[in-house]
């Protein structure tokens, strides 16, 4: 499984989600892998800490190697690194990758990631993907590689606004790369279960017929102190109920899968 966590807006929890989903999964003994395609590297340094800033065969070095010919190119899994968590891996960023973005579209690579990811699925039960705000080269490249799409909300009117945008460049990059891309579902993040607007938007989007999640992630400190830890809640805080949510809703996202295979059959 393959899935992508995007929104175009800031600091909806795009990392946070990402990593703390990986963790369960691989908590839960799957082999699971994050793909970093940010360039500012929050996955990448929430895993793997101080050491995240010295990593060497990271994701700006995959792609530049697609820029030039050579026979001996790396296999995928040489940019793949351990993380201190059993069974949990890296794909780590680089800030190289803004400078790339514009040679690699000039060339044509927006493929690439697709072929390298096909190479690694084998090899991981799980493939989660952090992309920056925005849908740039390394976002396309991601949602074209990817089956599904988990999209964030931080229950404001902007986040509101942005989602729509987002659903309709979703459905065009769908009509146009990706037949199989699918919206798995909104996060809803950062959740206040008592205050008023929360409540009040999120029960507007459902009404609209949006494919919002029926798990919610609520609003913690415990957050970004796992964030200052480099370690996430299923290891820094167990028993949090952010953890337990971040569990629930991963278990969800998992008898989802099952059905639709049971229903392909």
């Amino acid at each position: 499984m393959i899935r992508v966590v995007f929104n175009q807006k800031g600091g909806v929890g795009k990392s946070s989600i990402t990593c703390n989903l990986a963790a369960v999964s691989a908590a839960e003994g799957r082999r699971t892998l994050v793909v970093d395609l940010d360039p500012q590297g929050n996955s990448t340094h929430y895993l793997m800490g101080h050491p995240a800033a010295d990593l060497k065969n990271n994701v700006a070095e995959f792609f530049e190697q697609t820029l030039s010919f050579n026979m001996f190119q790396k296999d995928p899994i040489e940019y793949v690194h351990a993380t201190p968590f059993e069974n949990l891996f890296v794909l780590p960023s680089n800030p190289e990758l803004d400078f790339l973005a514009g040679k690699l579209e000039a060339k044509h690579k927006i493929f690439k990631l697709k072929n390298a990811l096909k190479a690694l699925e084998n090899q991981f039960d799980e493939i989660i993907i952090d992309t920056a705000p925005a849908l740039n080269f390394y976002t396309r490249s991601a949602l074209i590689a990817t089956d599904k799409v988990l999209i964030p909300f931080d229950c404001d009117d902007f986040s509101r606004q942005a989602l729509y945008h987002i659903l309709g460049e979703l459905q065009d990059i769908q009509e146009d790369h990706n037949e199989s891309l699918e919206v798995e579902g909104i996060v809803v993040n950062q959740f206040q279960p008592r205050a008023s607007l929360p409540t009040k938007l999120v029960q507007e989007l459902i009404d609209e017929g949006m494919p919002v999640l029926p798990v919610k992630l609520t609003s913690s400190i415990k957050m970004k102190e796992s964030h200052q830890a480099s370690k996430p809640l299923v290891y820094f805080a167990p028993k949090h109920a952010l953890t337990l949510q971040f569990q629930e809703l991963f278990e969800y996202l998992c008898e989802e899968k099952v059905e639709v295979e049971e229903v392909s059959i």
